[in-house]
């Protein structure tokens, strides 16, 4: 089981110029996903820390794209890696200008960014795979980047629903998921799993 040894949050970005620099020892992995979908639950789940990620009831509140350095220890190895908290897609409470300002960002990182090794990409329990997940799974993959899909807001769901979800979105999205909870915690472990097999 992964241990966190420290995370920190390292900066926000609304600009390309403004990301900090790649380091060629410090893989990163992004995490995209639908406004609302719960990345920053997820993230800090994962940091082991409430507040390391700003968490908010109201979707599309992350704009920038937020950059955290987190320290693992798997068994005898311990590992750096930089995980990316993009700015949600698809339905925000703001303006369709806004909006608009967010793709370019989003694609700017994953098209250009040369430490990015994967991509959990989030999907929400209750609302299944949509377009959006679909193409871009597709498009990641077409690039080389590792996709993990992770189910997000599990524990909305009756247990014995939850495999079949999972499968389903499996499925949809061309890979093995990851059933999450932020709320009981469930998944963290599996998911450090997939993540740290990924930047290897």
């Amino acid at each position: 089981m992964a241990r966190i040894g420290e995370a920190e949050f390292e900066r926000s970005a609304a600009e390309p110029g403004d990301w900090p620099p790649v380091e060629e020892s410090l893989p990163e992995v992004a995490f995209c996903g639908r406004s609302n979908v719960g990345k920053s639950s997820l993230l800090n789940l994962l940091g082991g820390r409430r507040g390391l990620a700003r968490v908010s009831r109201t979707p599309g509140r992350t704009r920038l794209t937020n950059f955290f350095r987190l320290a693992v220890v798997d068994g005898d190895t311990r590992k750096t890696l930089r995980l990316v908290d993009l700015p949600g897609f698809g339905y925000a409470h703001v303006s369709k200008a806004e909006r608009a300002t967010w793709r370019p960002a989003i694609e700017a990182y994953l098209s250009r960014r040369a430490g990015l090794r994967a991509v959990v990409l989030l999907v929400d329990a209750r609302r299944g795979v949509a377009i959006d997940e679909r193409e871009l799974a597709k498009w990641l993959a077409g690039r080389g980047v590792a996709v993990i899909p992770a189910v997000t807001k599990c524990d909305k769901l009756a247990k014995h629903e939850r495999p079949l979800v999972g499968d389903a979105i499996g499925r949809a999205l061309g890979g093995r998921v990851v059933l999450t909870s932020a709320d009981d915690n469930a998944g963290a472990d599996e998911l450090w799993r997939r993540i740290l097999a990924a930047i290897a």
